[in-house]
């Protein structure tokens, strides 16, 4: 008699087993249910809010470069007009450097009697002159000598 009753006992202790594991597996059911009915509603949510926070997002953006773009800028323009100052000095100076040089060569080339660039366009130009003369006189000789 021992036996069926541990028989009825055992079996009702599995009946519970089995009922508690239902439920337990329902929850599960349930809660993974929720999980994606939840997903679903912030992928829709988000679908719907992305393109406001996009734009809002947007103009974060824009307000932040605008002030990094001011505070970048100035400095920027600081160092641009250092720049200029400093070429212009240089371009100064440079030029200053070519026209003593200039001077010293034209200078030594004078002293060894060595015409400079100068002297050589005068000539040229003088031998121009000249040469059209020269055309105008044998004209006028041509003209003489047919008469």
């Amino acid at each position: 008699m021992g036996d069926k009753m541990g028989d009825k006992k055992s079996s009702g202790t599995d009946n519970q087993v089995g009922q508690l594991a239902e439920q337990m597996a329902d929850r599960v059911k349930e809660s993974a249910n929720q999980i994606w009915l939840a997903g679903l509603g912030a992928y829709s949510k988000a679908e719907e809010e992305g393109s406001k926070l996009f734009d809002a997002l947007v103009q974060d953006g824009e307000k932040l470069e605008a002030r990094t773009r001011a505070i970048v800028d100035k400095p920027l323009t600081v160092a641009k007009e250092k720049v200029e100052t400093v070429r212009a000095r240089a371009t100064g100076s440079w030029e200053k450097v070519e026209k003593a040089f200039d001077i010293r060569v034209s200078k030594a080339l004078h002293r060894l009697n060595i015409p400079t660039r100068a002297d050589v366009d005068l000539l040229t130009q003088r031998i121009s002159e000249l040469e059209a003369q020269l055309e105008q006189i044998e004209k006028a000789a041509a003209k003489a000598v047919k008469k």
